[in-house]
């Protein structure tokens, strides 16, 4: 699995997906409508949605949704040690593939509380 810097990763995708909202402006705020009511706090905390998407990114395989939650969990006042337990839980669903995941998922906790990320992350 070859090392990702996360912020450039989401960085470079907020870039394109920018393009895209441009290109097919109902279909992406369609998406980003249903996006914002899925996480919005209700029954289960905003931080608690986060923690599942970031655990369905993970068992996914899917690098970009492993920054993009990891930057909303840590902005939620997420711990590293919710992290760690969630990471059990997704190497115990998902296996050998899903622990490669979860190192990728600490590596990007770790940059991510160290440094700021992209103006243009924000908006994806």
């Amino acid at each position: 699995m070859p090392i990702v810097d996360h912020n450039d990763l989401i960085c470079d995708i907020s870039a394109q997906l920018a393009n895209l909202r441009k290109a097919q402006p109902d279909a992406m705020r369609g998406f980003s409508q249903l996006a914002q009511a899925s996480m919005a706090e209700g029954a289960i905390s905003a931080k608690h949605k986060e923690l599942i998407a970031l655990a369905i990114g993970i068992t996914q395989r899917c690098s970009a949704c492993i920054g993009y939650h990891v930057r909303a969990l840590i902005k939620l006042g997420g711990t590293r040690q919710e992290l760690e337990e969630l990471l059990t839980i997704c190497t115990y669903m998902g296996g050998g593939p899903a622990l490669m995941y979860a190192a990728e998922a600490l590596k990007c906790w770790d940059a991510m509380s160290a440094e700021q990320v992209c103006a243009t992350a924000s908006a994806a």
